[in-house]
């Protein structure tokens, strides 16, 4: 098992608009596109980095989406980092194996539960 970088961390926010003011015009990052999910109840927005990640900020379209309940909850911060690995199924079940709690095994989106991760949603992400 092996995390081989960070692949993207993403942001959540209350505010749409806000957010992207913060991360475009505060800080300075070029904005890559925009999208809206109905399916998360979630509005999205990229940000591409140098070294090849990006940030998404998210922002909930209504208060019943995991984003809403979460900002609802928790307020603003730090939703999910997404960890590169180099091999998903061997590093699914070497966290099994470990006593790691998953949601997702068995699709494409596989996660570290938050119980598990210090209460951080981990994302593990195939490496390209």
């Amino acid at each position: 098992m092996s995390f081989s970088g960070v692949h993207h961390v993403v942001v959540r926010v209350k505010d749409f608009d806000e957010g992207l003011k913060t991360w475009r015009d505060k800080f300075g990052l070029t904005l890559d596109r925009t999208a809206e999910s109905d399916e998360l109840g979630i509005k999205q927005a990229f940000f591409n980095l140098a070294n090849g990640g990006f940030i998404e900020v998210v922002a909930p379209t209504g208060d019943d989406s995991a984003v809403g309940k979460a900002v609802a909850s928790r307020g603003e911060g730090i939703h999910t980092i997404a960890m590169e690995v180099e091999d998903l199924d061997a590093t699914v079940k070497q966290l099994q194996a470990n006593g790691v709690q998953l949601i997702g095994v068995g699709s494409p989106q596989v996660f570290i539960h938050p119980k598990s991760a210090n209460g951080l949603l981990v994302q593990l992400t195939p490496k390209a």
